[in-house]
């Protein structure tokens, strides 16, 4: 898991960004795809899937409960499964290094079987809330055991037969979700998940796709009825993961923000749960084209090509949050170099992610010369006009991957290099950044 020696990265303009790139794939369907495989009866085949820290966090921890999962190549995965009731007890703790969409789910899961299992985590998703997710799971007959404030480390003693429940989600939350519905997996009856404000949908796409019996009704105030029926049966499947749209969007701002640029990013998935970055762009006045728009395995992919753009500032509607809650660090370094101002507000979940993205972000930014207000549930910032920043500091990442990318993008716009003071955590979403931004670089 994450215990690379700390090593900070410097950030320069070199001139235009030039080329055409694949991400690695979606780091939410990753997760997902290994899970249900190792739940369905016999053999399933994933191609793309990302090989990040957190993603084999969740391979580790499914070889454990007894699934066998094989790397046959790059992005290449076998999977032999268990069968939904079938996990094994973990001989040992699980450890999930960074990754707090292992836990929550896999929580879930564990929680319908008859088995104990304790998860450990590094410091940084230790220091991360598991509440939202023992509350409901616990209604269901799940017993836990947590560190204070219901942090890592955590035992949970699942409970055979689980109480199927109905849950309204207190907060929008895909993870919350997800583990209710894995839980409803292994219970006889119907699970039910309203969800007011809707989440990224991925695993109810994915459960349908496995051949769960799962119904989606909107009823008249656009509130979500997610109906699970167990105990399922789950059928192998061949997963063709798209690229992750949070990864692609790091490249797609930088050639925004980068005059001359002109970059295209294939295959990237265009679920409209997570495309709200995007959009904000758009409205921003980005110059985005989308081409070769197609489905792959129930999810909407599309190539993104995107070009140096004079960019507005905007006002971010508080409803847009949920669709592009991982890309709002990036996003705040679009709107740095924007013309006017950028209000964001609703976004109290930026302070509970791997770190206090609201506050990481907004230091960081001033120490490079942007004009950022720090309120408690947003970010206030007053652009550049499309000038360089400043630059010439070292910002801190804390452990967060999508701050350390988020600096490494806004490098490409200053007038002297931005230094992170550890870009080693990127290895837990993108291993290839660095060498994919080199690249781009030097394709003039």
């Amino acid at each position: 898991m994450h215990s690379a020696p700390s090593r900070p990265g410097s950030f320069q303009p070199s001139g235009p960004l030039r080329g055409t790139l694949k991400v690695p794939g979606d780091k939410s369907i990753s997760h997902r795809s290994l899970m249900l495989s190792a739940l369905a009866v016999g053999e399933s085949k994933i191609t793309g899937l990302l090989e990040g820290e957190d993603v084999l966090a969740t391979a580790a921890a499914m070889r454990a409960m007894g699934a066998h999962i094989e790397r046959t190549g790059e992005g290449h995965w076998t999977v032999n499964g268990v069968g939904v009731g079938g996990l094994l007890q973990p001989a040992g703790a699980l450890d999930m290094g960074n990754s707090g969409t292992s836990t929550r789910l896999l929580m879930g899961l564990v929680a319908s079987h008859r088995l104990t299992a304790t998860f450990i985590g590094d410091a940084s998703l230790s220091k991360r809330p598991m509440g939202r997710v023992i509350d409901p799971l616990s209604q269901m007959g799940a017993e836990f055991t947590a560190s204070p404030g219901g942090m890592l480390p955590l035992m949970v003693r699942g409970l055979v037969p689980a109480v199927p429940i109905c849950y309204r989600l207190p907060v929008a939350s895909a993870q919350v979700k997800s583990a209710v519905l894995l839980a409803g997996l292994n219970i006889a009856g119907i699970t039910e998940v309203i969800e007011p404000v809707p989440t990224r949908d991925h695993s109810e796409r994915m459960l349908r796709g496995f051949g769960a019996d799962l119904t989606v009704d909107v009823d008249a105030d656009g509130v979500r009825h997610i109906r699970l029926m167990g105990e399922a049966e789950l059928q192998p499947q061949q997963i063709d993961v798209p690229g992750d749209p949070s990864s692609a969007a790091f490249f797609i701002v930088a050639a925004l923000i980068t005059p001359g640029s002109e970059v295209t990013v294939t295959h990237v998935g265009m679920n409209p749960t997570r495309t709200g970055i995007y959009k904000m762009l758009e409205a921003m006045g980005a110059d985005l084209t989308y081409s070769n728009a197609r489905e792959v395995g129930g999810e909407p992919v599309a190539d993104i090509t995107a070009r140096h753009s004079v960019l507005r500032g905007i006002d971010v509607p508080a409803d847009v949050a949920p669709s592009m809650i991982d890309e709002f660090p990036v996003f705040f370094v679009a709107a740095s170099m924007a013309q006017g101002r950028t209000t964001t507000s609703g976004l109290d979940e930026l302070r509970v992610k791997e770190s206090d993205r609201l506050a990481l972000m907004a230091t960081g930014l001033k120490a490079i010369g942007a004009r950022v207000e720090e309120r408690e549930d947003g970010l206030v910032i007053d652009g550049t006009g499309g000038e360089p920043l400043e630059g010439g500091a070292t910002v801190t990442s804390a452990l967060d991957h999508r701050i350390a990318m988020s600096f490494a993008v806004a490098g490409q716009h200053t007038y002297h290099p931005v230094t992170v003071d550890d870009v080693s955590p990127i290895a837990t979403s993108f291993p290839t950044f660095e060498s994919i931004l080199h690249i781009l670089q030097v394709q003039h």
